[in-house]
């Protein structure tokens, strides 16, 4: 039962991250840049966490001067990276490629967890990454077409974000060894937040701040894509492994999709769907047989697919 919530807060987790878009192209549209809204949200969740926590629990606040460096790891490192590469690969090539860059991060998570972690790297493993890589391929529109080119620049940006965006998983890894969830997650932001913040120009903005459009979509994004999203997903982490956390994420490129067919209009065509069928078919691959409990079975640490 423990093991099924946990995967139930990771899909939770990774489907509000797919409503990111929903946010941001109305933040777009009000006349905001990339880096822009990279500031808005970590400073919004940021600013959530914290009042969150202290209404809940004000001890979680607490943590050793030494251990910034998985903060610093988690924040800046990923967070802040992860968003700059990302947007900076859209400009640089389109947002299908960018996207299914992004999304060898679980690659980079197997790999990254094999050697710090010394997690298995099995068969069922491996087939689902190949499966999530081919339907999230599908889902963004990148195959079957062949037409689209990628600079070496583009590719090194898109593979950044992958990269970077896989660190999460690790280093928020090695912080929950010493720190809950929550913890984890507010100094990840706040981390995010005083690194982006100097640098992104957000205050030449503030004359759209007295629009509720613009409110409601950093609400919305601070908020729903952001706070309960990390919350759900670093929650997760807890209890599945990070190579198999990843790849459960990537439902999000499908909710992502969905939202811009029921929101934008925007069709899917067939390869779409049955992309969108692929990741559903790696989410059910990745996760563990059932196993019959005996005096002798291994801990959780030590189960392998």
């Amino acid at each position: 039962m423990k093991k099924n919530i946990a995967y139930l807060s990771i899909l939770s987790g990774a489907a509000l991250w797919g409503l990111i878009g929903l946010f941001v192209t109305y933040l777009y549209e009000a006349g905001f840049t990339p880096t822009h809204v990279v500031a808005i949200r970590a400073l919004s969740a940021s600013s959530f966490l914290l009042i969150f926590i202290l209404i809940k629990n004000k001890k979680a606040l607490k943590i050793k001067f030494s251990d910034s460096k998985y903060f610093i790891g988690t924040g800046i490192i990923s967070i802040v990276f992860f968003n700059w590469c990302l947007f900076q690969c859209m400009k640089e090539t389109s947002i299908s490629v960018a996207s299914i860059l992004l999304y060898t991060a679980p690659a980079f998570v197997t790999i990254f967890s094999r050697l710090f972690f010394k997690e298995a790297l099995t068969l069922r493993k491996i087939s689902a990454l190949l499966i999530t890589f081919l339907g999230c391929t599908l889902v963004i529109g990148l195959f079957p077409s062949t037409s689209q080119s990628v600079s070496i620049y583009g590719l090194i940006l898109g593979l950044g974000s992958g990269f970077f965006y896989a660190l999460y998983s690790i280093f928020g890894k090695f912080a929950l060894q010493k720190y809950s969830s929550l913890t984890v997650t507010v100094y990840t932001f706040i981390f995010a937040a005083l690194a982006i913040t100097p640098v992104s120009g957000i205050w030449e903005m503030g004359y759209l701040l007295s629009r509720s459009d613009v409110w409601l979509s950093i609400f919305g994004l601070g908020l729903f894509s952001t706070l309960f999203a990390f919350l759900l997903y670093t929650k997760g982490l807890e209890t599945v492994e990070s190579s198999r956390a990843s790849i459960m994420a990537t439902v999000e490129p499908v909710v992502a999709s969905l939202v811009g067919f029921f929101v934008f209009k925007e069709m899917l065509s067939l390869w779409q769907y049955i992309g969108i069928f692929f990741v559903l078919v790696a989410v059910f691959i990745v996760q563990e047989k059932k196993r019959k409990p005996t005096e002798d079975s291994p801990s959780i640490a030590s189960e392998v697919i």
